[in-house]
């Protein structure tokens, strides 16, 4: 093993974090920076990536100061990033993705769904790709992005030399190469990394997109996790505040090196690493599970080769809104008000006395589907709505309270249909790996254990996803031989949570009546 220190960049929803790690994995030190969102109309939602950059950059030299280490010391730097689309013009400049017009607001993110009609298009097409995808198109994937800023951008269209994913973009800027991830191609981009050739150019031309390799700049190849990309350009050292030395490694999906921070240290047991789930669990959810042989079926996005780890299958399910859906019930509530941290501890406290006070029952005729931004998995619905059940003449804080509680148990069984959906279909998952900010909330913490009947293990790194990044950079810079060596060398393990002895009987009750409100809304809009 060398002694080499690596960075770690993350770009999130609305911030750029970096780290820097040792060559065991421990974090030395991090630092966050802001980036901006244009939400011009419902359902849109548009980045600057020269403000992602910048941010980035900005986040590098924070990190660096607080670890104290010499920038020649920096060997290797990786990055994740939501799946966000990215468009530049023949000579890499900023290509508007907006319908403002506005050229700074070049990338469209990850949640944003404008292109819900074209994402109906590609799955009633029926082509082989689909099964590679759990048989049904995501708003939130690249080709109905693509295909939406064709008819509808003719102009941003006609002058594009470059579409990328956004943790594909970061690592263009840092070392000038234009290989893609064979995460980001693979998971978002209908790209086949098991078969010759990956790119399966009449599923493009089927959905209007025949001339996508001439506005893209894409490779015929993808780059597996953690390939060398190279050194960093003088530029991007600069600007970065790291050397040329510094080697780059292909980035991954954030979700997906969350997958590796958590899920990594199996690496060396393909065997039983189907047993185990990674949660990574944020503004939305994402979960992820591996296996040596593929597990297709409807509703989970996959299985993907070579995703994560390299020679497994990845299965990803997700929950489109769970954190926010928290958020959203705080806003919407007359008691609520801004959900910042303080605000969402006051009612986890407060839920807490009254369970104490009330019993395990509290709340218990409040009933939540969570669906309020569609459902990703096992569904695959980005049309289905949330519902509420049970609601009373009753605005005081209290009140607020109890709905909180139980969309908290809402998300939890959301999850447990995913697992069962995981399960019934070749997986034998009893341990969930949590990482995130819901690792901060202590009713989502204990939910997830008792209303999915798992173990829980709450990984000892607070900061799992640039872990996943730093195994990634560790391996471009020649610290260990391989991916699978990193992630195994660099592992930080974690505290285990048993469900509670008295939850099965409550939740397998909740559970009913989850299934039940999810065959009522079917029938509800086959009514409509």
């Amino acid at each position: 093993m060398n002694n080499g220190i690596v960075c770690a960049v993350d770009v999130g929803t609305g911030s750029a974090r970096a780290g820097i790690l040792d060559a065991a994995g421990r974090m030395l030190g991090r630092a966050e920076h802001p980036i901006a969102m244009n939400r011009p109309k419902p359902d849109h939602a548009e980045h600057d990536s020269q403000d992602i950059w910048a941010a980035v950059c900005t986040a590098v030299r924070g990190a660096r100061e607080k670890a104290g280490v010499a920038a020649a010391e920096v060997a290797g730097i990786s990055f994740d990033a939501t799946c966000s689309l990215v468009a530049r013009d023949r000579h890499g400049s900023q290509l508007s993705v907006s319908t403002g017009g506005e050229d700074r607001w070049d990338t469209i993110v990850w949640l944003d769904h404008r292109a819900l009609a074209e994402a109906d298009e590609c799955t009633a097409s029926r082509h082989r790709v689909l099964d590679y995808i759990g048989g049904v198109m995501s708003p939130e994937m690249e080709t109905p992005k693509l295909m939406w800023l064709k008819r509808n951008l003719a102009r941003t269209w006609s002058r594009a030399g470059y579409f990328f994913d956004l943790a594909d973009f970061l690592t263009w800027k840092a070392s000038g190469s234009l290989a893609r991830s064979q995460c980001t191609l693979t998971a978002k981009w209908t790209y086949l990394a098991h078969e010759e050739p990956g790119w399966q150019r009449d599923f493009f031309a089927h959905v209007g997109l025949a001339d996508l390799f001439e506005h893209g700049g894409l490779p015929e190849r993808a780059s597996p996790v953690g390939t060398d990309l190279g050194p960093l350009t003088a530029d991007a050292a600069s600007a970065l505040g790291l050397t040329g030395n510094c080697r780059v490694g292909a980035g991954l999906i954030d979700a997906y090196a969350g997958a590796l921070g958590v899920l990594g240290g199996f690496a060396g047991d393909e065997k039983n690493i189907s047993r185990h789930l990674a949660l990574i669990a944020g503004t939305s959810s994402c979960v992820m599970a591996m296996s040596q042989h593929p597990r297709p079926f409807a509703g989970v996005w996959g299985p993907y080769f070579g995703a994560a780890l390299p020679g497994l299958w990845l299965s990803e399910g997700g929950q489109s809104a769970t954190g926010a859906l928290l958020d959203h019930i705080i806003r919407w509530h007359g008691a609520g008000g801004e959900p910042d941290a303080a605000m969402h501890g006051r009612i986890a406290r407060r839920v807490m006395e009254l369970r104490a006070a009330e019993g395990p029952d509290f709340a218990g005729r409040l009933h939540v589907l969570p669906d309020f931004h569609g459902n990703r998995s096992p569904l695959a619905d980005p049309h289905a709505v949330g519902v509420i059940s049970g609601l009373k003449l009753d605005s005081s804080f209290d009140s607020l309270c109890a709905l909180y509680w139980r969309t908290a148990v809402a998300i939890a069984l959301g999850l447990r249909h995913v697992l069962e959906a995981l399960n019934e279909n070749g997986y034998l998952i009893d341990t969930l790996h949590i990482t995130g900010g819901h690792t901060r909330n202590p009713l989502l913490m204990e939910l997830y254990a008792d209303a999915t009947g798992c173990a829980v293990v709450e990984p000892l790194a607070d900061e799992a996803v640039l872990l996943g990044t730093g195994m990634v950079a560790a391996t471009a810079a020649g610290l260990y031989g391989d991916l699978a060596a990193a992630c195994m060398a660099m592992q930080q393990g974690g505290k285990t949570r048993s469900p509670g002895p008295d939850a099965a009987a409550r939740f397998d009750r909740d559970y009913r009546i989850f299934l039940e409100m999810h065959r009522q809304r079917r029938a509800l809009d086959a009514i409509v």
